[in-house]
């Protein structure tokens, strides 16, 4: 957390323990903002060599991104606070392997405008390019990115398999990683998720009908790759794992050492493990967790 964060978290702590209504509408504006991602300059070249579009989905206008041209497609679904360009090392090796790869910056995040959004956008987004450039093999999302493709998944977008890097399946997990940042007092919580709600325009049981994949999982048939870093300190591998205990028989789980939350984009073992999984070459999901320890990412 930098030195602005620590002091807006300061101010929005202080404000709940005396109001907590007003401190929980704060929070909640802080939650749904958004800091845009500068393209690295490793991400240079791979950004660079992708046909872009600007592309309207319901009231909101996205970048989207292709590489390759073969007849099957990978979507990428970054996090918030990203950016497609973060999948630079991952579009390289599906390209190289024969895939058309499909990537989109959401509202307010890289190159596609806006102020705020929220996972209903990633959702629209994920319907709107399979419409139009799917359907899907696969379905690759980091982070947020990987409940939004989860939920798109969910909510009917078809794809074969999944994979969620450093993902969860259930909005939850995003408020106790947010509200454990803050240091929210405990009893601030009611009043920020029935706020949450209220800006989603859904009742909680409606939003976990449509998002929660743990209490209703993907559609049977749906393979799940699940890659989570033991040392992740922005969303802990228990969410990867019950993810896992979610889709007995069809998911692989894969934890990793010392990657952290963004790292493990472009770490070898986790390029290695989705391109073997795009190609059908896992196994048989046996329910036993394989754990690696890291290796140097791959170079650009």
């Amino acid at each position: 957390m930098n030195a602005l964060m620590t002091v807006t978290a300061a101010s929005i702590r202080t404000t709940a323990r005396v109001a907590p209504a007003l401190g929980a509408h704060l929070a909640l504006n802080a939650f749904f903002s958004t800091t845009r991602m500068r393209l690295r300059d490793e991400d240079w070249l791979t950004d660079y060599a992708a046909r872009r579009a600007r592309v309207r989905v319901g009231g909101a206008e996205i970048e989207t991104y292709q590489w390759g041209a073969g007849p099957s497609a990978v979507l990428l679904m970054h996090g918030w606070n990203g950016r497609a360009s973060q999948f630079a090392p991952l579009v390289r090796d599906l390209v190289g392997e024969g895939y058309r790869v499909v990537a989109f910056d959401a509202p307010a995040h890289g190159d596609s405008p806006g102020r705020r959004t929220d996972v209903r956008d990633w959702v629209d987004a994920a319907h709107a390019l399979s419409d139009a450039e799917g359907p899907f093999d696969l379905i690759v999302g980091h982070s947020f990115g990987a409940f939004a493709a989860l939920a798109a998944v969910r909510d009917g977008v078809p794809a074969r398999r999944v994979a969620s890097i450093a993902g969860a399946g259930a909005v939850p997990a995003f408020h106790d990683q947010f509200l454990g940042a803050l240091r929210m007092p405990a009893y601030a919580r009611p009043a920020f998720e029935a706020g949450f709600y209220r800006r989603l325009g859904l009742r909680r049981e409606e939003s976990d009908a449509r998002f929660d994949t743990l209490t209703h999982p993907l559609p049977a048939g749906t393979e799940l790759l699940l890659v989570h870093d033991r040392q992740d300190r922005a969303l802990d591998a228990r969410h990867s794992r019950a993810l896992h205990a979610a889709h007995p028989g069809r998911s692989h789980l894969l934890l990793t050492n010392g990657l952290g939350h963004n790292r493990v984009l472009s770490a070898d073992m986790v390029l290695d493990a989705v391109l073997a999984f795009a190609m059908g070459g896992l196994g048989g999901p046996d329910g036993r967790p394989v754990t690696v320890s890291s290796t140097p990412a791959r170079g650009v």
